[in-house]
């Protein structure tokens, strides 16, 4: 049976400035196992949920918020695992699950975990062309690993390997290095060039 929830929270509202939401038309739809609600007001005061749909779980709900500081937002909060499965009848050429944000960043956070990501191929595409778009940025304050049985890199116009430390090279059965033009320069040319020169490039390679 529904049952009318007027609502009328603390007058000061979610910022203190008298923003408090009152609703006199939301109704609750439920048992002891869950509710639905429409038109309920959030405890901050200053969100409605258009639709609410919870266990007696307050942990455990979604939410669509129709006013306030969520307007249009869209919250699913579970206590335990969330599993999206969806593509049984599809072929494995077809989508079969999108996210899009049309505006604005996608952001996964796993704060006590990992994120895997696992599928017969995995691609990676940056579009942005504009000279500041178009990057992947890759960043661990430990290591990166790659395992694999070719590790291919292709770059269009330069690339630059840098490490203030130690670096080393090892192709145990062969190595080839080409190039038009190869140059060594160590820093025994950091006080006095060498005849062939190679100061400039010393240098530039140990600027602070």
């Amino acid at each position: 049976m529904a049952t009318h929830l007027n609502q009328n929270k603390d007058p000061k509202g979610a910022d203190g400035g008298g923003t408090a939401h009152t609703n006199y038309t939301g109704q609750r739809l439920g048992n002891d196992h869950g509710n639905i609600k429409f038109g309920h007001i959030h405890k901050d005061a200053g969100t409605t949920s258009g639709v609410l749909l919870e266990t007696t779980d307050s942990l455990h709900h979604i939410t669509l918020d129709k006013a306030g500081e969520r307007k249009g937002h869209t919250i699913s909060l579970s206590p335990g695992d969330t599993v999206i499965k969806a593509g049984e009848k599809n072929t494995a050429s077809q989508t079969t699950i999108q996210i899009e944000a049309v505006n604005g960043n996608i952001v996964l956070v796993a704060s006590n975990g990992k994120i895997r990501m696992q599928a017969d191929d995995i691609e990676m595409i940056a579009n942005g062309g504009d000279g500041n778009n178009g990057n992947i940025s890759l960043t661990a304050v430990e290591n990166i690993f790659t395992d694999s049985k070719k590790f291919l890199v292709t770059a269009k116009n330069f690339y630059k390997i840098v490490t203030p430390g130690y670096g080393e090279i090892v192709a145990n059965s062969g190595m080839t290095i080409y190039a038009s033009l190869i140059r060594g320069v160590t820093d025994a040319c950091a006080i006095k060039d060498s005849k062939v020169g190679g100061q400039a490039i010393q240098k530039a390679n140990n600027t602070v």
